[in-house]
C-alpha cells in the first residue's frame, strides 16, 4: 500500500524549530529538517519570496521542499523568516529592509549550517529570495546558488556579473509566463554568467502553483545538488 505525495502531505523527517541571531542582534526564527535516520547529502539554506506581497518560510516551495526533500533526496533543509517576517512559526524580529539590512540574514543562516555542520550547503532562493541570493551568496561558502523566478529588480547588472568569476554553480529555474522575468529577457540578463545553467519551464508562473509545477521545481534542484536521488519518487509506502 501506498499514498501519492502532492499537496500538503508531510513525509517522515528530523524537524526542529530552530533561531538565527544576526550581527545586528536580531532574533529569526526558523525550521531544520533533516533525513529521518540518514545523515543528510547536502543542505538547502532557503530564501523565501518578498514578505510584503505574502513571501515567508512556509511559501509553498519552500515548505513542500522541506515536507518531501529530506525523506525522497536525503537534503537537509534550512527554513527561516527574514527580519520582520511573520509566519505560523513566529516572527521574526526587526522590520523588512528592501533587501539590505537582509544581508545579515543571510549571513546568519549560513553560520548556523557552519555551526551545525551542515554538508555541502546551497542557497535555494525564490524571487526575492534570489535576489539576496545573487547579493551575497558570494559571500558564504555555499556549493552554488539555485534561483526561482528571479525578478533582478534589487539584483544590479554587476552583482549578477561578479558570478561570472566565480566557480560555483548558478542554475535558474525561469517559469515561460513569469510576471517579471520571462526566459529570453532572462537569458539575457544571465548572458553575464558563462556558466549559468538556465532552465525554461514550458507553462510555468512565478508562483509555480500546481502539483506537476511543484514536482518540476523539486526535481531541479535535486538535480543540481543530489542527482543520485532521481527520479523522485511519486508515491510514498504505508507502513
Amino acid at each position: 500500500m501506498s499514498m501519492e505525495i502532492r499537496g500538503p502531505l508531510e513525509l517522515p523527517a528530523r524537524r526542529e524549530d530552530i533561531e538565527l541571531r544576526t550581527a545586528d542582534d536580531l532574533t529569526l526564527v526558523g525550521e531544520l529538517s533533516l533525513p529521518e535516520t540518514a545523515e543528510p547529502i547536502a543542505t538547502l539554506v532557503t530564501l523565501h519570496p518578498l514578505p510584503t506581497a505574502g513571501g515567508f518560510m512556509d511559501s509553498h516551495i519552500l515548505r513542500k521542499a522541506a515536507a518531501r526533500l529530506p525523506a525522497l533526496a536525503d537534503l537537509a533543509v534550512l527554513r527561516f523568516n527574514t527580519r520582520g517576517t511573520s509566519s505560523p512559526r513566529g516572527t521574526s524580529e526587526g522590520a523588512f529592509d528592501g533587501g539590505a539590512s537582509e544581508r545579515f540574514d543571510v549571513a546568519a543562516a549560513m553560520d548556523f549550517a557552519r555551526e551545525r555542520a551542515l554538508p555541502r550547503p546551497w542557497l535555494l532562493g525564490w524571487s526575492f529570495g534570489t535576489e539576496l541570493a545573487l547579493k551575497y551568496g558570494r559571500e558564504h561558502d555555499v556549493q552554488g546558488v539555485i534561483l526561482l523566478s528571479p525578478p533582478l529588480h534589487r539584483a544590479t547588472d554587476d552583482e549578477v556579473a561578479a558570478w561570472a568569476g566565480d566557480g560555483r554553480k548558478v542554475v535558474v529555474l525561469v517559469p515561460e509566463l513569469d510576471d517579471y522575468l520571462r526566459p529570453e529577457e532572462a537569458r539575457k540578463r544571465f548572458s553575464s554568467i558563462p556558466h549559468a545553467e538556465l532552465i525554461a519551464v514550458e507553462g510555468g508562473k512565478h508562483l509555480w502553483v500546481g502539483e506537476s509545477q511543484t514536482r518540476r521545481v523539486l526535481t531541479e534542484i535535486v538535480a543540481a545538488v543530489n542527482p543520485s536521488a532521481l527520479p523522485l519518487p511519486t508515491e510514498w509506502p504505508l507502513a
